[in-house]
């Protein structure tokens, strides 16, 4: 199971915008603990920190997000987009006794993360933001993709019944392999 968020922190806006720096009175909140995704790093149950809810049915559950900032400078478009894992947001019932298994289905719910901020990075390669009217062609760009992205996080439980389909489940994981491959170009660069 996934839980879903997904980040669009704008960073430095150009100041001939007429828009400053943001001024707060309350002090920034910590930053949230984050494991960006990597292909030399899977996650580990000693990953998910944080404990189920006492109703809570699943056995597991991945909190990750696409983190996308974005800016202008120089009236220059720019982004950076992460797929990122949040230890303190995912949890595992029992992680003695979970699975192998379990633990490569939770692994596939980030590479789809994974593979939809790929897609991501191919959009905005592409399309040719305009810094003077961001608005609304970025917001509807990173919308459509968020919806995209969690659509086929549900229709990958739903297919898979959480990782206990172990016939869907490996045909999944081929599948996600093998268009993270195609998309390597946009693998994030560290």
């Amino acid at each position: 199971m996934l839980l879903f968020s997904f980040l669009l922190p704008f960073l430095a806006l150009l100041s001939g915008f007429g828009f400053g720096p943001a001024v707060s009175q309350t002090p920034a909140p910590p930053p949230v603990e984050t494991i960006p995704w990597s292909a030399n790093r899977p996650l580990t149950w000693a990953d998910f920190k944080t404990r189920p809810a006492p109703a809570e049915q699943l056995a597991a559950l991945t909190s990750a997000t696409i983190d996308v900032q974005v800016g202008c400078q120089d009236y220059v478009f720019s982004a950076r987009v992460k797929a990122v894992f949040m230890p303190t947001e995912s949890w595992v019932r029992d992680a003695r006794h979970a699975s192998p298994n379990l633990l490569r289905h939770e692994q596939l719910h980030f590479d789809i993360t994974e593979l939809h901020a790929r897609l991501l990075r191919q959009k905005l390669k592409v399309v040719k933001l305009d810094c003077e009217h961001l608005q609304p062609a970025f917001q509807n760009l990173s919308n459509a993709s968020f919806a995209a992205w969690k659509r086929e996080e549900s229709r990958y439980d739903g297919e898979t019944n959480h990782g206990l389909n172990e016939a869907r489940q490996k045909f999944w994981e081929a599948q996600v392999q093998q268009r993270l491959a195609l998309l390597n170009q946009f693998a994030a660069v560290p």
